[in-house]
C-alpha cells in the first residue's frame, strides 16, 4: 500500500518542481538557494497546508463511527434528486485505459493541487497569494467538516446497483490504500472540486497583475478534468461538486476578510521573534498575554455583533464536540466484571464467565438497565472453560457434574438438571411449543427438551462434529470427513441441505498472499466458525494463508466474500438483519502496523447492504454477540485487561450531553436574536 502512494506523491511533487519554469511569473529568476529559503519564509503556510491534508485521517476515523453509530445518511435524498445521471456518464465513456489514466489523475492531480499551489507562490515570494491561499484551503477543509460527519453521502459506486467504484478497484493495492484512507461517506462537498476551485478563485480574485495567469488557466483545466473524473470513476455526485464550488466561494470571502488580522500574528517574519521572546523573556511575554485577556474580557463584556457572532460560533462547536464525542462513545461496559473470559447475549440478557483471580463465576446483566447490579451466581461447580447459553429468560450452564437451566425471570430458579458430565458448546433454542437443549459430546450431536424428551433429526449417528450451531428448529454442522460444506438439518425431520461452501477469491488476491509468505491452500480449507438464521448462512473458511468470511443466502444458494480476503476474519455473529464479526484488516505480515495488529469490530446491515466498521482503535474487539437492540462484545487493551462493552444500535445521548444540547440550543437562540438586533442597529447607524 505504501507503495502506490509513494509513487503517487514522488511524482505530484515532481511534477510541480519540473512545471516550474513554466509557471514563474518572467521577471523571477529560479535559484538553488530559494529551494530552501522558502521552508523558512513560509514554513508556518506549509505547516497548515501539511495539517489540512493529513488531519483527514483523523476525521474519517471519526466518521466511520459515527456512522456506524448514528448513521447520518443522506445519500437517498441526493441520489433521489438527480437520479443515475452519473451511471449514465460512467456507462457512456467507460473504457479500460480510461480508467487506468484517471484513477492516477485522481490521486496524483490532487496532491499536485494541494502542494504546488503554496509551493508556487512561497518560492516565488508572492506573499499576497500565498497568505490567501493557505488561508482559504484551510476553511475549505473547516466548512467540510460539519457535513462529513452529519450530512453523510456515500459514494456513487457505493449507492448505484449497476455503478462501477472504478478507482478504489482497480488493483488489489490500490483498492487496500483507498479502503484505509476513506470511509466512502465524505461526498459533500467534494474537497477534490472545493480546494482546486478556491485556488482558482484565489487567483481570480487577488491575481491583479496577471502573473499567475497560466497557471489560473491550468487550474480551471484542472477542476473541468477532475469533475468528470469523479463522477467518471464512481465517486462523487453533480451535487457534491456544486457543494465543493459553493464551499470554496464562501472559504474565498472568508479568507479575504481574515487575511489580515490571522497574517498580522502568523507572519512567519515577525513570529519568530515572538517566540524568541517567549522562551528568553517569559514573564515579558506573561504580561503581553495577561494584557491580551483583559482587552479581550472588556470587549466581550460590551460586545458588538463581532462578538456575539463569535460566542454563537464558539456555542455551536462546543454543542456539536460534545454531541460528537458522546455519539462516537456509545459502548458502556457491563459492569461488576472484573476479566471475562467469554460472553452470550440474547433477549435481554447478558451472561459473562468472570476470571476472579483464578476462580471461575458466571455474571448475569439485565441489558435493559445497565446501572442495575448484575447477578452472579455462586457456588457453581464451573471452570473457565465452561459452556453457557442463553435464550429469552433461560440460561443453561454446563458444570462439572451436569448440565442445569436456570430461569432469569424468576431471580435464577432452577428448572432442570441434566446428567450430563462430559458436555461442549451447550445451546438452548426454542421450538414451536418448547425449548430445548443441545449440546456435543465426543464430536457428536445431542438434544433433549426442557422435559427430558429426546430429540431426533438426521444429525443424529454424525460421530465426527467440528463445528456445529442451532437455531430454533434447525441444526447446522460440519463434519470432518466435508471440512466445507455445513449440513443443515431440521429437528424432527430426516433429511439435510448441504451448502458447499468456495472460499476461493480473486487470482490478484492470492498472489498477494503468496508473496507475503502465506500462499493460499484451497484445495486444504475448512469451515473453523460459522452462524445462521432464518434467511443467510456466514462461516469463516480456514485457507492456511487466512481465514475468510463468507455469507451465504439459503434460498437461492449464492455467496459472496464479505471480508477482504487478505486478511484475517473470525466470529462471526447473525441476528435481527446484521451479520458482525471482528477482523485485523490492512495488516500485511511483511510489514506490520501497530495500528492493525488488533481484531476491529465490523457488521452489515443487511437492510442498507453496506458494511460498517464499529470500532477503530488499538484495543483488541472479540466475541461479539448480535442482539435486536444491541451488540455486545468484549474489549481487550494493550496490558491484558477485557472489559464487556454493550453497543446500543439506536444512538442514544447519556445525561450529560442531552443537557449540554438543550443549553446549547437556548443559549444559541438568545446569542443569535441579540446578533441580529445588533446588526441591525450598526447598519443603521451607519
Amino acid at each position: 500500500m505504501q507503495n502506490i502512494y509513494l509513487t503517487w506523491l514522488i511524482s505530484a511533487l515532481a511534477l510541480g518542481v519540473l512545471l516550474l519554469p513554466f509557471y514563474k511569473p518572467k521577471w523571477m529568476r529560479l535559484t538553488l538557494h530559494s529551494f530552501v529559503d522558502f521552508f523558512r519564509r513560509y514554513w508556518i503556510h506549509i505547516l497548515m497546508t501539511f495539517i489540512i491534508y493529513n488531519a483527514k485521517d483523523a476525521l474519517d476515523q471519526i466518521d466511520r463511527i459515527l456512522m456506524a453509530s448514528a448513521g447520518f445518511d443522506m445519500t437517498p435524498y441526493v441520489w433521489a434528486i438527480e437520479g443515475d445521471l452519473v451511471l449514465w456518464v460512467q456507462q457512456t465513456f467507460e473504457a479500460d485505459w480510461l480508467s487506468h489514466l484517471l484513477t492516477h489523475f485522481y490521486v496524483v492531480g490532487f496532491m499536485f493541487i494541494c502542494y504546488v499551489s503554496i509551493f508556487y507562490f512561497a518560492y516565488f515570494d508572492d506573499r499576497w497569494m500565498a497568505d490567501r491561499v493557505a488561508l482559504s484551503i484551510s476553511y475549505v477543509y473547516l466548512i467540510a467538516v460539519p457535513f462529513y460527519l452529519f450530512f453523510n453521502v456515500q459514494v456513487t459506486g457505493k449507492t448505484i446497483p449497476e455503478m462501477d467504484t472504478i478507482a478504489y478497484s482497480l488493483t488489489p493495492e490500490i483498492a487496500d490504500w483507498f479502503r484505509r484512507i476513506d470511509p466512502f461517506s465524505n461526498g459533500m462537498p467534494s474537497l477534490h472540486i472545493g480546494i482546486p476551485f478556491c485556488v482558482w478563485l484565489c487567483l481570480v480574485r487577488f491575481d491583479h497583475d496577471n502573473r499567475w495567469k497560466r497557471y489560473r488557466y491550468t487550474v480551471l483545466a484542472y477542476i473541468i478534468l477532475t469533475a468528470f473524473t469523479i463522477v467518471y470513476l464512481g465517486i462523487h455526485w453533480f451535487l457534491d461538486i456544486i457543494g465543493g464550488m459553493l464551499v470554496a466561494a464562501v472559504a474565498v470571502s472568508w479568507a479575504d476578510k481574515t487575511a489580515n488580522g490571522w497574517w498580522k500574528f502568523f507572519d512567519e517574519r515577525t513570529i519568530n521573534s515572538r517566540i524568541v521572546t517567549v522562551l528568553t523573556q517569559p514573564k515579558k511575554a506573561i504580561s503581553f498575554l495577561v494584557s491580551k485577556a483583559k482587552t479581550t474580557t472588556v470587549r466581550f463584556r460590551h460586545p458588538t455583533s463581532k462578538e456575539t457572532g463569535q460566542i454563537a460560533v464558539f456555542i455551536l462547536i462546543l454543542t456539536a464536540a460534545v454531541v460528537t464525542y458522546d455519539l462516537t462513545h456509545q459502548a458502556l461496559p457491563a459492569e461488576g466484571v472484573q476479566a471475562p473470559e467469554a460472553v452470550v447475549a440474547a433477549d435481554g440478557w447478558l451472561a459473562t464467565l468472570d476470571n476472579r483471580s483464578g476462580v471461575a463465576t458466571l455474571v448475569v446483566h439485565n441489558l435493559s438497565d445497565l446501572e442495575v447490579e448484575p447477578f452472579v451466581f455462586e457456588n457453581l461447580k464451573i471452570d473457565l472453560n465452561t459452556s453457557f447459553s442463553i435464550k429469552d429468560h433461560y440460561l443453561g450452564v454446563s458444570t462439572l457434574e451436569n448440565i442445569t437451566i436456570f430461569d432469569l425471570g424468576m431471580n435464577g430458579t432452577v428448572v432442570n438438571t441434566f446428567s450430563v458430565s462430559n458436555s461442549q458448546d451447550i445451546h438452548i433454542i426454542e421450538l414451536e411449543s418448547s425449548y430445548a437443549l443441545t449440546y456435543l459430546e465426543n464430536a457428536s450431536i445431542y438434544g433433549m427438551t426442557f422435559d427430558d424428551i429426546e430429540l431426533d433429526g438426521d444429525f443424529k449417528g454424525i460421530t465426527d462434529v467440528v463445528v456445529y450451531e442451532p437455531m430454533g428448529n434447525e441444526i447446522a454442522y460440519v463434519s470432518s470427513n466435508s471440512p466445507t460444506t455445513v449440513s443443515i438439518s431440521q429437528i424432527g425431520i430426516n433429511g439435510h441441505r448441504d451448502y458447499v461452501i468456495n472460499a476461493s477469491a480473486p487470482v490478484v488476491e492470492d498472489e498477494v498472499l503468496a508473496l507475503w509468505g502465506t500462499p493460499v491452500d484451497i484445495e486444504n480449507a475448512s469451515i473453523v466458525e460459522m452462524a445462521f438464521d432464518k434467511y443467510h448462512l456466514a462461516v469463516t473458511v480456514n485457507v492456511t494463508a487466512t481465514d475468510r468470511l463468507i455469507l451465504v443466502d439459503r434460498n437461492t444458494s449464492s455467496q459472496w466474500l464479505v471480508s477482504n480476503p487478505k486478511y484475517q476474519a473470525a466470529e462471526p455473529a447473525l441476528g435481527y438483519g446484521r451479520l458482525a464479526w471482528v477482523a485485523k484488516d490492512h495488516l500485511n505480515p511483511t510489514s506490520p502496523q501497530n495500528q492493525y495488529l488488533d481484531f476491529e469490530l465490523y457488521y452489515v446491515d443487511f437492510e442498507t447492504n453496506r458494511s460498517n466498521v464499529l470500532t477503530v482503535d488499538n484495543l483488541d474487539q472479540h466475541s461479539p454477540q448480535v442482539l435486536e437492540q444491541h451488540i455486545v462484545y468484549v474489549e481487550t487493551d494493550d496490558e491484558g485487561i477485557s472489559t464487556v462493552q454493550v453497543h446500543s444500535w439506536e444512538p442514544t445521548l447519556q445525561t450529560y450531553s442531552s443537557l449540554v444540547l438543550q443549553i446549547g440550543i437556548v443559549l444559541a437562540v438568545i446569542v443569535v436574536f441579540i446578533h441580529v438586533m445588533q446588526r441591525q442597529k450598526e447598519h443603521r447607524n451607519r
